[in-house]
């Protein structure tokens, strides 16, 4: 042995005292391990016998063999008739490598995202009001379909997800959507952005290209960013997005049609038809981002583009996230028939299925009528905070402003030029408030305009005026010039 036997067993006594909660076993244990890995005790240094140790420590011999075989078995020591003997193993400095750790440069150009609250802030965007979701009914259509299919429900489940789900949702699509679908056209995801992955796999290779709004939703410039794609910025007015014809063709197109993020424009008849007929023409995939269609306060609901005309190059993309609650991390997507079979390897290869019990809660909620009544009661109530906050910021944002997204959805997009947005929602997190900035949603800095992305989903109508003043009061020494 390499040090003394008082050091050696000072070392073992002083950690038995302060062992805790730690077994004698696993306080010896990670003792001996720690001086091993430490280099207190030396590589084919021989430790006292078992018997020995026992003594002096005044414990079983029994955990004294157990500690000394679990550090043989991890190989640590090495036992035989003569012994414990110390193994040989690297040098820390070896093993550990200090130097910076370099992630893939493509990954440096993903978008910043604020960190999600719990509870959620003030005017977080994409959050709604899950005060408001009928937790106890929730309960009670999880614990009957937990009490009906018992451990039926506890193994992996179809990678493409729950069939009932499937059903229920296909249903709903052709009453509210108008899109006319099977079931078999459906594959359950993790939310919405897991769809937008899943088409990067299915639809795409590393190198070409994808059309994203601009300014447009981060996840999916994220999405296509991780997977390799080229980003080409496409602008948006007041018809939604523009069709441009000076760019390569793409692969992918991303668009949110019925309610673009952020600026809230309608993507118009015509545009949706011409954008259909380029995708045609240029053998190009578009995937259509449903995100919060189902909120459209005025009007009749704008139907899916992916339902306008037969066989469109479109995949379809849903989520509860945003008509439920977050957490439930469910959505869906709805292939085009053509490419249902050839999908159906790529999804079982990629996908396992999992949140059984929540799906098939999920599909009672939609079927029994639940869904429809919680969309219809938060559709009443999203329609009047929406109000409430455009008569706020009449009130009480003196700063010359735009508003943006107004006839639907759970946020408002105000415009204000010549302020650092960025560094405004950063002053506001302190306040407890977490508006977006606008500018980040841009691809072309150039072009980016400044100003805030305020949700009200999430936000009481009671808070909006002390909120809307405060944001006022932070904005004024951030302008420009």
């Amino acid at each position: 042995m390499n040090i003394p036997d008082a050091p050696f067993f000072a070392m073992l006594a002083q950690s038995l005292q302060a062992r805790g909660t730690l077994t004698l076993q696993r306080c010896l244990y990670s003792a001996l391990r720690q001086a091993i890995m430490h280099g207190q005790l030396q590589a084919q240094s021989w430790l006292p016998g078992s018997r020995i140790i026992a003594e002096r420590l005044q414990i079983s011999r029994n955990t004294v063999n157990a500690a000394l075989e679990q550090l043989a078995m991890e190989g640590y020591l090495s036992r035989d008739r003569r012994g414990s003997r110390v193994a040989s193993l690297p040098q820390e400095s070896n093993r550990l490598s200090a130097a910076p750790v370099s992630l893939p440069p493509r990954l440096d150009a993903l978008p910043t995202v604020q960190p999600r609250d719990t509870p959620p802030l003030l005017f977080a965007p994409g959050t709604p009001a899950i005060n408001y979701f009928p937790l106890p009914l929730w309960r009670r259509l999880l614990d009957r379909v937990l009490r009906e299919e018992g451990s039926a429900l506890l193994g992996y489940g179809d990678a493409a997800g729950e069939w009932s789900l499937r059903v229920a949702i296909a249903r709903h699509l052709a009453l509210s959507r108008g899109i006319d679908c099977d079931a078999k056209q459906i594959v359950i995801t993790e939310g919405a952005l897991e769809g937008v992955n899943l088409c990067t796999h299915l639809l795409s290779e590393p190198g070409q290209t994808a059309w994203v709004e601009d300014p447009g939703y981060f996840g999916a410039k994220s999405a296509f960013i991780s997977a390799g794609l080229s980003l080409q910025g496409v602008q948006v007015d007041n018809e939604g997005m523009q069709i441009p014809t000076d760019l390569k063709p793409p692969t992918l197109i991303f668009t949110s049609p019925s309610h673009q993020y952020p600026t809230g424009s309608v993507l118009s008849a015509a545009r949706r038809l011409a954008l259909l007929d380029y995708a045609r023409q240029h053998r190009a995939w578009i995937v259509e981002d449903d995100y919060d269609s189902e909120f459209r306060f005025s009007g009749e609901p704008i139907p899916a583009m992916r339902g306008m005309v037969d066989n469109a190059p479109v995949v379809y993309l849903g989520t509860f996230s945003k008509t439920l609650f977050p957490s439930l991390r469910i959505g869906f997507m709805v292939l085009p028939t053509m490419l249902v079979e050839a999908a159906q390897p790529v999804i079982r290869a990629l996908l396992r299925g999992g949140h059984r019990a929540e799906q098939c809660a999920l599909a009672r909620f939609i079927e029994e009528g639940h869904y429809a009544r919680h969309l219809a009661a938060m559709r009443r109530l999203y329609r009047k905070r929406q109000m409430q906050l455009y008569d706020a910021l009449t009130q009480e944002l003196t700063v010359a402003h735009r508003l943006m997204a107004g006839e639907g959805g759970l946020h408002l997009t105000v415009e204000i030029e010549g302020i650092d947005d960025v560094e405004l929602v950063r002053q506001a997190r302190l306040h407890q408030m977490a508006p977006a900035a606008l500018s980040p949603f841009y691809l072309d800095a150039q072009r980016a305009r400044s100003g805030l992305v305020l949700g009200y989903g999430n936000t009481s109508a009671s808070q909006f005026s002390a909120a809307i003043r405060t944001l006022q009061r932070l904005i004024v020494p951030l302008r420009r010039g």
